[in-house]
């Protein structure tokens, strides 16, 4: 009798998670054998010793980088978020899909409200056909600069990976380090009106290195073997620069992308901006010694001020000693150097023959770069320092995107007026040379319109996208992610898209869901709109965001349960 009342109250159990959690239509058709992974994030205070002063840092569970997320291709993740801070906080799963999971992509005030002190909130999703190395952020304010870790998804048991398996895998985080209250910081850089002063320092899993003050023994170090391969998994968390990464006298191969697999392409050094990913292949070939590992800045904009210490870890073989003199990382390029960046990029193919939408239902064009506003406060002095006396912006087609006090989400599912429009344009109000004849008379001719507005797509519709860069202001290498949606980057080139003349790869292009768009030059992505929801697309650099280059995609609901996005999980935050 009693094994029979347990079983009854399993199953009612489990028929109520089901139900609670909204998940029954939406799993009905998901891959089978996954399993569930359960993870318990709370957002804790740590503090922390670096660069000779000690403050406390918002973390997840009081560790920086924060704890690594570990599945399997196909598992379902469940991770239960506590806010044990002062400030809000919300989780993005930067590169999971989402397929019918909007509800728990973390963006605040665009899926979800933030996670307020004390409350709860949990995230669901499934990685449907997603492998490789990913990374998860906070998505508040400006608290990703120390609340980040990896989301590592490994193929299916018995798939091995397309390359000679790794004697050992190890995860490089790059990021930077401010001694101030990040949430503090962005409200000061607003009130300002100008640009966001550099970080403290770089980062290389949290640790500065040797090049910084008080940071002899704060180094990350990976030991190795001689002649043994390793694959590093290498993460760009950094905030509001793009970081270049090499290890001395010692070559790189790319062997993945954003989470895809790439044909292997040999480099020396590589670029990451924040939000992109690579695995590379790196063997320990040389003799035996103690091998910086660097990363440094790529700063693509004309005057802007930057950090320019590099930060040091050691790729360091077993035999030798303490004391060895680290060889140093000699072929980081130079700060501004966009060649490097492009031979990389030049050389990141798919390594499968993708599925390439080849007829394009919906062509969108936007154009992406830095405004100034003019002043219109009445103590300019405090609150108008951008340049030339004007207030600092950022914008999408000409349009700075203003976050509802709303979920967007809820506005939306919920036929909420007043919170956003649908009038997102296409394409330009006015072409002409972007990239050189962009007025940049600041901030007399250079302002932006303001507005939450949305770009509403059709189920199922074949988007080509052109993402230019432009002069106003400055041009600039910008890392765009679009949320929900990996994307073909088909093609890219310097100076104004031209259709007539651009070249594209249909063939195997690489799956992205991060590109750094050239600096003064455009990219063109083409993805199927398959995934209901909203969707925030932005420039990952945090102050670009900030200021409003982001938009949100409204991708409307297709036929049936498995084309149509579930209602809200019933834990979601109130704002």
């Amino acid at each position: 009798m009693v094994s029979l009342v347990s079983l009854f109250t399993y199953v009612l159990t489990s028929l109520l998670f089901l139900c609670t959690h909204n998940t029954v239509q939406a799993i009905a058709q998901w891959p089978k054998g996954g399993s569930t992974r359960f993870y318990e994030f709370k957002v804790q205070m740590l503090q922390v010793n670096k660069l000779c002063n000690t403050r406390s840092i918002v973390t997840i569970n009081q560790m920086y980088p924060g704890p690594v997320v570990y599945a399997q291709e196909d598992d379902r993740v469940i991770v239960k978020l506590t806010n044990e801070t002062p400030y809000n906080a919300t989780i993005h799963w930067h590169g999971v899909r989402q397929i019918l999971s909007c509800w728990s992509d973390g963006p605040s005030y665009i899926t979800q409200c933030p996670v307020q002190s004390g409350q709860t909130f949990t995230y669901e999703f499934t990685l449907i056909k997603q492998k490789g190395t990913l990374f998860w952020h906070a998505h508040f304010s400006w608290l990703r600069a120390t609340v980040y870790g990896a989301l590592i998804i490994y193929p299916k048991k018995g798939v091995p990976y397309p390359f000679k398996f790794p004697y050992e895998e190890h995860t490089v985080i790059l990021g930077e380090y401010w001694q101030q209250d990040l949430v503090q910081l962005e409200r000061s850089v607003m009130a300002s009106g100008g640009t966001a002063p550099i970080a403290d320092a770089y980062t290389i899993n949290g640790h500065p290195g040797p090049n910084y003050n008080c940071s002899a023994n704060d180094v990350y170090k990976i030991n190795v073997v001689p002649g043994k391969t390793y694959m590093i998994r290498l993460i760009g968390a950094l905030l509001n620069m793009e970081s270049f990464f090499s290890i001395a006298n010692h070559k790189l191969t790319i062997v993945e992308a954003d989470g895809e697999y790439t044909k292997p392409f040999i480099t020396d050094r590589v670029m990451l901006g924040p939000g992109q990913t690579l695995n590379v292949l790196v063997t320990a070939d040389q003799k035996i010694g103690r091998y910086s590992m660097a990363m440094g800045p790529y700063m693509s904009a004309q005057n802007a001020s930057f950090q320019n210490i590099t930060s040091i870890a050691y790729f360091q073989y077993i035999g030798a000693t303490p004391n060895s003199v680290a060889i140093p990382a000699s072929l980081l390029p130079r700060f501004n150097d966009n060649l490097a960046v492009k031979t990389v990029m030049d050389g990141l193919k798919s390594l499968e023959i993708g599925q390439v939408p080849k007829e394009i239902d919906m062509n969108l064009f936007f154009t992406i770069g830095l405004n100034v506003n003019k002043c219109g406060s009445k103590t300019p002095n405090q609150n108008c320092q951008g340049v030339n006396g004007g207030v600092m912006a950022a914008s999408m087609n000409n349009n700075s995107f203003i976050r509802p006090n709303i979920s967007l989400l809820q506005a939306y599912y919920n036929h909420i007026n007043g919170h956003f429009t649908e009038d997102f344009p296409g394409s330009p109000l006015k072409f002409y040379d972007f990239v050189n004849g962009a007025p940049n008379s600041a901030p007399n001719n250079t302002g932006s319109t303001n507005g939450t507005r949305t770009k509403v797509i059709e189920y199922g519709s074949r988007v080509q996208l052109i993402l230019q860069d432009t002069g106003t202001v400055t041009t600039e290498n910008h890392p765009i992610h679009l949320h929900g949606y990996s994307f073909y980057v088909v093609g890219y080139g310097s100076g104004n898209y031209n259709p007539q003349t651009a070249t594209f790869n249909l063939v195997d292009p690489p799956y992205m869901n991060t590109i750094g768009v050239p600096v003064g030059g455009w990219a063109a992505i083409r993805f199927v709109a398959d995934n209901p929801g909203v969707w925030f697309m932005h420039c990952h650099l945090e102050i670009h965001l900030t200021w409003g280059l982001s938009v949100a995609l409204i991708v409307k609901n297709g036929q049936g349960p498995m084309e149509t996005l579930p209602h809200p999980p019933a834990d979601l935050p109130r704002c």
